[in-house]
């Protein structure tokens, strides 16, 4: 069965409007970008969108949360659940950028990273 998904792009600032054909969850065609780039987009976000997750977690006995981004991008679906478990982490100082703060966020096998640094 045929499905068709109309998307606009995002790896540049241009923002085609793209039409992907599917047959079976996978696709079949890419119409309307301009760029390759577009085409890539469109065929990772119609069969498995992913995205980075940027937030900031509680630190123990510090008033300023800390800035944290997961080190890679992570299946839409996730968000939810990777937001959960940053709320409910239990940081400790001293925190330095680029620290793994918690390996496989919410199951996904994505590191979850500081992105400054607290003492």
């Amino acid at each position: 069965m045929n499905e068709t998904q109309v998307l606009t792009c995002i790896s540049c600032p241009v923002g085609c409007r793209m039409t992907v054909t599917l047959e079976n969850k996978e696709v079949m065609s890419v119409e309307g970008n301009a760029c390759k780039r577009g085409d890539i987009y469109a065929r990772q976000e119609s069969v498995l969108p992913l995205r980075m997750v940027t937030a900031v977690a509680p630190v123990e006995g510090s008033a300023m949360p800390v800035s944290v981004k997961t080190a890679q991008p992570i299946p839409k679906d996730r968000i939810t659940a990777c937001m959960d478990e940053i709320r409910g982490l239990k940081l400790k100082l001293p925190i330095l950028t680029g620290d793994v703060l918690k390996h496989d966020i919410a199951g996904t096998g994505v590191d979850l990273v500081a992105t400054r640094t607290l003492v």
